[in-house]
C-alpha cells in the first residue's frame, strides 16, 4: 500500500514510521510519502489560507495550493488514489471502514486546518476520485493530522504480513464476523497471580470451547455496560441462544424484530 500525506506540519507524520506502520515499511509493505502544502504556495509568504466569505472568525484554506498539491500528488503514480480528508462533519471513522480503505492500493490523506479546506476542493476532487470526508469522533482538534495518524494505524495494522499473528485483528473490538458491534474483554498474561488478583480458572483450562464462550460473553457484558447502543443496534438474528440468556440476564428483552432493548429496571431516569 502506499500512502501520501499533505500537511503544513510535515513533521507531525513522523510517527508513521515508528511501530506497526515502521515495520511495514521496512517490509516493503507500505510506502509512506509525506508533502509539505507550502511547496504549492507560489506566493513569496507561502500563504495557504484566507479569510472566509461571509464573515466570521477563524481563517480557511485556500484551494488553489491544495489543488495544485493533490494534483501533483495523484499524478505521480499508477491508477487512481482513493482520496481520505479527516473532518468533524464527515462519515463517522469504523472497523468497517478501516477495512475497506485496507483493500485500497493506494490513500491520500488531506487534513486540514484553521477552519478546513474550501469546498470547492472537496466538491472538485469528489467528481474525480473516490473520496471520503471521515471523523474520528464528536470532538474538535487544532488540525486533521493527528485524525491521519488514528486511521493510517488502523489501517495500515490489517494490511498482510503487518502483525506477527496474521489472525490477530480478528478478534478485535468492532472486528467483522462474531466481534461486529462488540467490545473486546479482558485479557491476560503472565503471571497468573498478581498481587493477590488471579486469571480466570477458564483461560488455564486449556479447554477451548469454554475459552470461546468465555470471551464471548465476557464481549457481550462489556459491551452492554459501556455501549449500550451496539447492542441495541444489532442486526437481528446476531446473537446466539446462549447470548439471548446472558443479555436477558443482564436486563435486556428482545423485541418482536428480533432486536433488544433495555427493560425497565435498568433504564435510567
Amino acid at each position: 500500500m502506499r500512502i501520501d500525506v499533505v500537511s503544513i506540519f510535515p513533521a507531525y507524520l513522523e510517527p508513521l514510521r515508528l511501530s506497526l506502520p515502521g515495520k511495514a515499511i521496512e517490509r516493503g509493505v507500505l510506502d509512506v510519502r509525506v508533502h509539505d502544502l507550502r511547496e504549492w504556495a507560489f506566493d513569496r509568504h507561502h500563504t495557504v489560507d484566507d479569510t472566509p466569505y461571509g464573515g466570521g472568525p477563524g481563517m480557511v484554506m485556500k484551494p488553489e495550493p491544495w489543488g495544485a498539491a493533490l494534483d501533483a500528488v495523484a499524478g505521480s503514480g499508477t491508477g487512481d488514489p482513493v482520496l481520505v480528508v479527516p473532518t468533524p462533519s464527515g462519515r463517522p471513522f469504523t472497523q468497517e471502514l478501516a477495512v475497506e480503505l485496507a483493500a485500497e492500493p493506494w490513500l491520500v490523506f488531506a487534513p486540514a486546518r484553521y477552519e478546513g479546506i474550501d469546498r470547492r476542493l472537496v466538491e472538485e476532487y469528489a467528481g474525480r476520485y473516490r473520496l471520503h470526508e471521515v471523523s474520528i469522533g464528536d470532538y474538535v482538534l487544532a488540525g486533521g493530522e493527528a485524525p491521519v495518524l488514528v486511521i493510517a494505524e488502523a489501517v495500515v495494522r490489517l494490511l498482510p504480513g503487518v502483525l506477527g499473528n496474521a489472525a490477530s485483528h480478528q478478534d478485535d473490538s468492532f472486528a467483522p464476523g462474531a466481534m461486529a458491534d462488540l467490545l473486546e474483554g479482558p485479557v491476560y498474561t503472565k503471571p497468573p497471580d498478581w498481587r493477590g488478583r488471579t486469571v480466570p480458572d477458564v483461560l488455564l483450562s486449556g479447554d477451548h470451547g469454554r475459552i470461546a464462550r468465555w470471551r464471548r460473553d465476557q464481549a457481550l457484558r462489556r459491551t452492554a455496560e459501556v455501549r449500550p447502543d451496539l447492542i441495541a443496534r444489532a442486526a437481528p438474528g446476531a446473537y446466539d441462544k446462549h447470548d439471548r440468556a446472558l443479555l436477558a440476564e443482564l436486563g435486556w428483552a428482545e423485541g418482536p424484530d428480533g432486536r433488544f432493548w433495555r427493560t425497565g429496571a435498568d433504564v435510567e431516569e
